[in-house]
C-alpha cells in the first residue's frame, strides 16, 4: 500500500461531508468545498455540534488550518 499525503486524503473527500474538530473542542460538520496549503478549509452547509447534537447552523465558514485538530469523513 502506498502512503498517502494529507492533501491526497483531502482531495478524496472534496465535495463530501466532513467532520472537523477544533482546538477549542468544538466540532463542525459540513461539505468541504476547498482547502489550501495551510490546511485552511471552506465548508458549506456547516453546523456546529455539541456531543454529536446540532447546536447551530452556520452556513458557509472558513476554518483556519492552525485551529484544526483533525478532519474526518462524516
Amino acid at each position: 500500500m502506498q502512503n498517502e499525503r494529507p492533501f491526497d486524503l483531502l482531495n478524496k473527500v472534496l465535495g463530501q461531508q466532513v467532520m472537523v474538530r477544533l482546538k477549542n473542542k468544538e466540532s463542525i460538520r459540513g461539505r468541504l468545498v476547498s482547502f489550501d496549503m495551510h490546511m485552511n478549509l471552506v465548508l458549506e452547509n456547516a453546523e456546529e455540534l455539541n456531543d454529536g447534537e446540532l447546536k447551530a447552523k452556520i452556513g458557509t465558514i472558513l476554518l483556519r488550518g492552525g485551529n484544526i485538530i483533525f478532519v474526518s469523513p462524516a
